[in-house]
C-alpha cells in the first residue's frame, strides 16, 4: 500500500473511482468530462491543494483532495477535504485511514490550521469514519447556490 500524489496519467481511474462517488451521494451525478476538468485544475495549480491516491499492486484504490484556502476567523489557510472514496470492493483493509492521514498530513505541512468537510447526512458510515479520525459534526448547515455557465 502507497499513497502518494496523484498525476495526469491517473485520470481515467480517478473519473471511475468520482463515478462511484457520486452515483452513491444524494445530491451529485457522474460526468466524467466535467470530473477531469476539475481534477486537472488540481493537478495544475497546485496552490489550488492537493490531489491523493492510495494504490496496493499498482491499482488506485482510493482518492482524496484537499482545496486551500483562507479562515478570515483563524488569520490562517484552511483545507477542505473533498471527493474522499475507497472503492468499495477495497473497503475494510486499511487504505481510507491511510489516505486520510495523508491528507491531513498534507494539510498541516501546507500551513492549514482546519480541514473542514461535508458528508451525506445518512451516511453513517462516513460520519462515523471521520469521527474516529478526530472530525466533530459541526451546527453550520452547509447551502448552495449554483452559478453554472452554460456549456462551451
Amino acid at each position: 500500500m502507497r499513497v502518494r500524489t496523484a498525476t495526469e496519467d491517473d485520470l481515467p481511474q480517478l473519473c471511475e473511482l468520482l463515478a462511484l462517488l457520486f452515483t452513491q451521494e444524494v445530491e451529485f451525478a457522474p460526468d466524467p468530462a466535467k470530473q477531469a476538468r476539475g481534477l486537472r485544475l488540481i493537478l495544475t495549480d497546485p496552490a489550488r491543494g492537493t490531489l491523493l491516491v492510495v494504490e496496493d499492486a499498482g491499482q488506485i484504490v482510493g482518492i482524496v483532495s484537499v482545496l486551500f484556502t483562507v479562515s478570515t476567523f483563524l488569520g490562517a489557510r484552511v483545507g477542505l477535504l473533498e471527493d474522499m472514496i475507497v472503492h468499495p470492493d477495497q473497503r475494510g483493509r486499511g487504505y481510507g485511514g491511510r489516505l486520510l492521514a495523508s491528507a491531513i498530513a498534507e494539510a498541516r505541512n501546507a500551513g492549514c490550521q482546519r480541514i473542514t468537510l461535508l458528508t451525506d447526512a445518512a451516511n453513517i458510515e462516513a460520519k462515523a469514519f471521520y469521527q474516529r479520525a478526530g472530525f466533530t459534526e459541526s451546527t453550520m448547515t452547509p447551502m448552495r447556490l449554483s452559478l453554472s455557465l452554460p456549456e462551451l
